[in-house]
């Protein structure tokens, strides 16, 4: 939920700069959460839908996940340039969904690593995790019974200074 708060709240209409991934897909997770699963089924059950007569239910449109999407339309857009920065390329590039190939292209570089170190776009979001991808989790779960964490653990077989 951070992820999305950071997209909607601290990045509104931000286009520069660089998205990574887990920003992206949090963002676009939530998004869906929230708009088209629990903002839909409170629009059918208070019957706040219009048009699509005759329609099934998921196909109708409701006030308030229309309002929902109109006000997040700007920041999905924005993460989704800042992530085609992330790998490279300009932002443009999402006009790409406008045609049938297009779609899978834009899709292909949303799933695509971002550029490692800093690029035309920005710096690096993820910084140093790039070298080390755990970096900060393993002191957070240090466990001294663990022989795996710890090298200095006498069970430890792989401890240099026991002898076989």
């Amino acid at each position: 939920m951070e992820w999305y708060l950071k997209v909607v709240r601290d990045n509104y209409a931000n286009f520069n700069g660089r998205a990574r991934r887990k920003e992206y897909w949090m963002f676009t997770l939530v998004n869906f959460i929230i708009g088209s699963v629990i903002l839909r089924t409170i629009d059918q059950l208070f019957g706040l839908t219009f048009g699509g007569e005759g329609l099934p239910w998921y196909s109708q449109n409701g006030i308030l996940s229309t309002v929902y999407s109109l006000a997040v339309l700007i920041p999905g857009l924005a993460v989704s340039v800042r992530r085609l920065h992330d790998t490279g390329r300009s932002g443009w590039n999402f006009l790409w969904v406008f045609t049938c190939i297009g779609i899978i292209y834009v899709l292909y570089l949303a799933i695509l690593e971002g550029d490692h170190g800093h690029n035309e776009y920005g710096a690096d979001p993820k910084g140093d995790e790039n070298q080390d991808p755990f970096a900060g989790q393993r002191e957070a779960y240090q466990d001294p019974n663990n022989p795996y964490t710890n090298p200095h653990t006498p069970n430890n077989p792989f401890d240099s200074d026991r002898p076989v």
